[in-house]
This record gives C-alpha cells, sequence and structure tokens, in this order.
C-alpha cells in the first residue's frame, strides 16, 4: 500500500543535509556549551553558528534569538515573559480567535492571575480587520499577539499592516506585538524588521528540521522574565542545557530554507491548486476553508458536507493517505475545531473537515492517487449517512444552522 504523507504542518520529514550535519553532535561533538574545555568550545561555537543562521533567515541580528525546545515554549515564553514584564504599565492582552492553544490556554491563565484578555474576531476566511484590531485596544494594552499565518486554514495576516496600525494608533506607546510564525517557517521568506514585530515564534519541526528546537525572535530593546528558571543560558532568558545536535540541524534547515524557498514553493504551490481545483470537480459539496489569495502554498482545508471528518481521516489513513482533520493539537477532539467556529462555518458542514498539507517531497503521482481515492472514500460514508439520504429525497439539509 502506498504511504502518503500529507500532514507536514504537525510535522515535516527531516532534509538529509541537516541529519548530516547533527550526527557529529551526538557521537562525537557532545561536550556541554557552557564548559570552557575544547569540547565544550566545540559545541559553544556550533550554538552560536546556528544561532546567526535563524537570525540570517528572518533578518534579525543573532543576539535577538533564544533558543528553546518547540513553538509552544516560544509562545509561552513569549506571551507569559512579555506581560510580567509590562504588568506594571498596563494588564490587558489583545489575541485573534483563531491562535494556537500555546497562545489562547496561555491567556486564559493569565486571566486567572489578573490579566484582561480581548478576542479579535476574523471573517469567513480567516482574516483579522484592522479595524477591529484597533478597536479592541486600551490605555493598559502591553501586548497584542497575532498569528503570521494559521496552520489549520492556511491564511496568511497581513502582520506588516497589523503592527502599523496598532504602533501608529498613539493609544499608548509601550504596545509590544508578537507573532506565532511557526506555519509559515520554511514556507515563506521572513524579515521581522520590514513586519516591525517585537517578537516572533519560529519552530524547527515544521521546516524541515528536527524536533525539539524552536526559537522566539525577541527585539533587543523589549524586556522578557524568564519562564524557565535555572543557569544562565540563552543571556538568561531559557535556563537549561541547550539541545545542541537539534539547535545545529535548526540552524541548516533555517540555511536551507532562505536559500531553497522560493524554489520549493513553486512545486508545492503547483500540486496545492491541482488539489483545490480538482476535488470540487470530483466531489460535490465540497467548501474550501481559508483565504484562497493569501494562503500558504502547502495548505489545502475543505469541508466535506454529510460526512464526518474523523471518519475522513481514518479511511484516508486505511488506503495510505496520511492528513488531518483539524488542527494537529485538537483532533483526538471529535468537535469542529475553534478556528472554523470563530469563522462561523456551519458546524454540520464544519464537522467534515479534512485537511492536507504538503511539503517539498510529495509528488504530483501522490496527489493524483489523493484525487482518484479521495472522491471513493466520500461516496462510501455519504452512502451511510442519513443526512445525505434525507437530502437526497427532500432536497432540505437537515439540522443545518445556515
Amino acid at each position: 500500500m502506498k504511504q502518503i504523507y500529507l500532514d507536514n504542518q504537525s510535522n515535516t520529514k527531516l532534509d538529509e543535509r541537516v541529519f548530516s550535519v547533527m550526527r557529529p553532535f551526538f557521537l562525537e561533538y557532545y561536550g556541554n556549551p557552557q564548559s570552557i574545555y575544547s569540547l565544550g568550545c566545540v559545541s559553544k561555537n556550533a550554538l552560536e553558528i546556528a544561532r546567526k543562521q535563524v537570525a540570517s533567515y528572518i533578518h534579525a541580528n543573532a543576539s535577538e534569538i533564544i533558543f528553546t525546545s518547540c513553538g509552544t515554549e516560544s509562545n509561552n515564553l513569549a506571551v507569559k515573559g512579555i506581560c510580567e514584564a509590562l504588568k506594571s504599565k498596563g494588564n490587558h492582552i489583545v489575541v485573534s480567535a483563531i491562535e494556537h492553544f500555546s497562545v489562547l490556554n496561555v491567556v486564559k491563565k493569565l486571566q486567572k492571575d489578573g490579566f484582561e484578555v480581548t478576542y479579535v474576531s476574523v471573517d469567513g476566511k480567516g482574516n483579522v480587520s484592522e479595524t477591529e484590531l484597533l478597536r479592541a485596544l486600551r490605555k493598559n494594552t502591553i501586548l497584542v499577539s497575532i498569528q503570521h499565518s494559521n496552520a489549520e486554514i492556511g491564511t496568511i495576516q497581513d502582520i506588516k499592516k497589523l503592527v502599523s496600525a496598532v504602533k501608529n494608533s498613539k493609544v499608548n506607546d509601550f504596545v509590544v506585538f508578537h507573532t506565532d510564525a511557526v506555519s509559515s517557517g520554511g514556507m515563506m521568506s521572513m524579515d521581522v524588521k520590514k513586519l516591525g514585530v517585537d517578537a516572533l515564534t519560529l519552530s524547527s519541526s515544521v521546516m524541515y528540521g528536527p524536533k525539539g528546537a524552536a526559537a522566539l525572535y525577541l527585539k533587543k530593546e523589549i524586556c522578557i522574565v524568564s519562564q524557565m528558571d535555572g543557569g544562565a543560558q540563552e543571556c538568561s532568558k531559557r535556563g537549561g542545557t541547550e539541545n545542541i545536535p537539534a539547535i545545529v540541524g535548526f540552524g541548516k534547515a533555517c540555511e536551507i530554507a532562505k536559500e531553497e524557498t522560493i524554489v520549493n514553493n513553486r512545486k508545492v504551490k503547483k500540486l496545492r491548486d491541482k488539489l483545490i481545483e480538482e476535488l470540487p470537480k470530483r466531489i460535490e459539496y465540497v467548501y474550501l476553508n481559508g483565504s484562497l489569495e493569501n494562503r500558504l502554498v502547502g495548505n489545502v482545508n475543505f469541508s466535506i458536507e454529510f460526512v464526518e471528518g474523523e471518519a475522513l481521516f481514518l479511511l484516508l489513513d486505511a488506503n495510505g493517505i496520511m492528513a488531518a482533520s483539524g488542527s494537529a493539537c485538537a483532533s483526538k477532539n471529535l468537535k469542529m475545531s475553534h478556528v472554523l467556529d470563530a469563522m462561523k462555518v456551519n458546524v454540520v458542514v464544519g464537522q467534515g473537515s479534512i485537511l492536507f498539507t504538503l511539503s517539498k517531497y510529495n509528488t504530483e503521482e501522490e496527489i493524483n492517487y489523493v484525487l482518484d481515492e479521495f472522491p471513493k472514500i466520500v461516496k462510501k460514508l455519504r452512502e451511510m449517512s442519513p443526512l445525505y439520504s434525507y437530502f437526497i429525497k427532500t432536497g432540505k439539509r437537515k439540522l443545518s444552522a445556515s
């Protein structure tokens, strides 16, 4: 049976060039980078080279890169750390309704500690409105956190425009703007100076690098309170021995992304567009979720009416196609995702969503296989669906909220 991996938003295949630079730091250069003997110095040097590589990818200074273990940790450090550092100036936080759980659950926790949170709504394509964002700002706002792009629906926000609006609003002069750019890593070029952000999250595991390494870009003048107490690692902003093999791999992944993203994207976009164009021709009552124009090149998210997303997911897997039924951190919940809910997608339709995320390793042959097999799976499920049977008999959508 074929094995076709289309869940690249949750994790990508490791680039062999990345693995080759990591291997010596498992077997030969295993010294602690905080130690001053020769083996430790090799690790320390590798750490700083990787820091420069990550910084170069997003056009930052190396001193502005803090290494962490994953995107979730970076988001926790950004949101908690910045809010704690600025709590004497205010206690209000603004986030979008479709942020990753590592932002949404953090602000929920901060609410219990006395912070106030405003959730900015999105339109039917998942776009954050500049007007709505400005309306959410207050005199005591200290942090705005808006995703660079959404992992589930692929919509890319106009972060440069949103940052400019916030910074020029003159509500106050100490609002920090953070963006979670994990989903954009390896998929598009980023320049923190052009974006104007104060903090940005990246993760290695979704850009052909290893698990266990991520970064938080923090503009040099922004204060933050460490959330991992320990030693003086990462300029005392994140205690704990650095994961040198993973960080070395992350640095290499960023170097490759900087050089090859444009070329890779041409290929990936062609395959993505084929899925987006062909599936509705082969399956009735399917709806693309997210923006078509401002969309990650590897993202395809459809809601399939009259079927359940979990059933789609399982039958695809049985046919060798590995996809996702929603966000990677919520796929075990048998309910419509918070992202589609925020977009006001009809719950009867939204529960039948399926997410394909493509990588540079996918082929046209694989996409053709999906186009052949997916309609058969949908047909099989609809034949068992009482909602579909009712629709065929009456022409009416039973239990629809619309």
